[in-house]
């Protein structure tokens, strides 16, 4: 028996319309959720409650409005780096050291270019694409970290760490 050369070519062309879906960029991580349930990078927990000093000076609740124990990550984020939160462009000092070694034009354009870039170079080979492989800790394996050298570099330098996490074993 003899196979028929029309499924062969039947077979490459669908292998072929299989590798030209998705989008135009590349994606090396998918951090969105696809399924029906809760997205769990979505989910911020509250902060803990506490008695105020003053029952006083507690808000009057509004429908819809914020709570003091609504999750406030851009201002903590300020909080954290020694700026006020709710100041924004006037708070001179936390901007002051964010710019202190100078400040690239145009840098948000600069880098979603070289990103693409990156993206594009390292998308996956043939059947990596086309089996949905994740390649993304292959792609970016020459630019991490090696988290227990750079521990004893620091200690070496005199920081003190109380604590790291185990080495895994190979």
């Amino acid at each position: 028996m003899r196979a028929n050369p029309r499924a062969y070519l039947a077979a490459a062309l669908m292998l072929a319309l299989a590798a030209c879906g998705g989008s135009d960029e590349p994606q090396l991580m998918n951090l969105r959720s696809t399924g029906d349930g809760p997205d769990e990078f979505a989910i911020l927990p509250p902060k803990p409650l506490q008695m105020p000093p003053n029952l006083q000076a507690l808000p009057t609740p509004t429908p819809g409005g914020s709570n003091i124990t609504d999750p406030t990550p851009l201002a903590d984020a300020v909080v954290a780096l020694g700026g006020k939160p709710g100041a924004g462009s006037n708070d001179a000092a936390l901007v002051a050291y964010a710019t202190r070694n100078g400040v690239a034009a145009g840098i948000r354009q600069t880098l979603a270019a070289e990103d693409l870039e990156f993206r594009r170079k390292n998308d996956g080979r043939l059947l990596e694409r086309i089996f949905d492989v994740n390649v993304y800790y292959r792609a970016y394996a020459p630019m991490s970290l090696d988290q227990h050298a750079e521990l004893e570099r620091w200690r070496r330098a005199g920081a003190g760490n109380p604590s790291a996490p185990p080495v895994a074993k190979q």
